[in-house]
C-alpha cells in the first residue's frame, strides 16, 4: 500500500455522507463501482423532514436549490444547502455534499463531491471523488478514459498502483484548487491543499501543499507567517 494515495491521506471523512462507504476501502478509487448502490441504500434512510424523494432513486434536501432547467438522474443524493444551477446535468451515481455548487452546464457522473465542493462553470467530473471544499475553475475537467482504452495505473514518485479500472478520473484531496481550463488525466491524484495552474494537463500524483505549474515543475507552498 502507498500511503500517499490512500483515503486517510486525502480526505476528512467527517465532511461527507459517503463516509460509511469510504471507510471500507484503502484507496478512494476502490469505491467507484459501489457509489450507485450506496446512494440507493443511504437514500432510504434519509429523514423525510429534511429530504424529498423526487423520482426514482433521487433524494434532494429541502434546503437545496435546484434550478428548474437542471437535469437530475438517479441514483443521486443532493445534500442540504447545495446548489445545482442552470442547465447542470447530473447523469446518475452522484452524491453532492452539503453547500456544494454544481454550476451551469456542469456534468456529473459516478462521483462523490464532499461538502463545500465547487464545480461551478462548464466542468465535467466523472468517476472521481472531490474532497472537502475543493474547487475546479471554469472549464476544468476530469478525463476518465485513456485514449488507448487501457486500464488506468496511478503513477507517482512513491510507486505505481494498477487499479484494474478502465474508467477513473481524478481524486482531489481536501482544499484543492484547480485552475481554469485544466485537464486532469485518468488516474490523477492531487494531495490536500495543492493548487493546479490554469491550462495545465495533469497526470499522476501531485503531493499535498504543492503548486503544480506544469509537468515536472512543482513548487512547495510557503507556510503562512500569520
Amino acid at each position: 500500500m502507498i500511503q500517499e494515495y490512500t483515503i486517510k491521506a486525502l480526505y476528512d471523512l467527517r465532511e461527507t455522507m459517503a463516509a460509511p462507504l469510504l471507510e471500507q476501502a484503502e484507496y478512494p478509487w476502490e469505491v467507484l463501482g459501489d457509489i450507485g448502490a450506496f446512494i440507493r441504500k443511504m437514500g432510504e434512510t434519509l429523514s423525510a423532514e429534511r429530504f424529498e424523494k423526487r423520482g426514482q432513486d433521487i433524494w434532494i434536501a429541502k434546503s437545496a436549490k435546484v434550478a428548474p432547467t437542471a437535469a437530475v438522474n438517479g441514483p443521486c443524493i443532493i445534500d442540504e444547502e447545495a446548489e445545482v444551477r442552470h442547465c447542470a446535468f447530473i447523469r446518475g451515481n452522484a452524491l453532492v455534499g452539503k453547500k456544494a455548487v454544481v454550476g451551469n452546464s456542469t456534468e456529473l457522473k459516478n462521483v462523490i463531491l464532499f461538502n463545500g465542493v465547487q464545480v461551478p462553470h462548464y466542468n465535467y467530473v466523472g468517476d472521481s471523488i472531490l474532497g472537502y471544499k475543493s474547487h475546479m475553475g471554469a472549464g476544468s475537467i476530469t478525463s476518465n478514459v485513456k485514449s488507448d482504452k487501457k486500464l488506468v495505473v496511478v503513477k507517482g514518485s512513491a510507486g505505481n498502483v494498477e487499479t484494474g479500472l478502465k474508467k477513473f478520473g481524478a481524486m482531489l484531496g481536501d482544499h484543492v484548487e484547480v485552475g481554469c481550463g485544466s485537464v486532469l488525466n485518468p488516474g490523477t491524484i492531487v494531495g490536500r491543499e495543492s493548487n493546479i495552474y490554469p491550462l495545465s494537463s495533469v497526470r499522476g500524483y501531485v503531493p499535498p501543499k504543492t503548486i503544480y505549474k506544469k509537468q515536472g515543475e512543482l513548487a512547495k507552498k510557503q507556510e503562512s507567517m500569520g
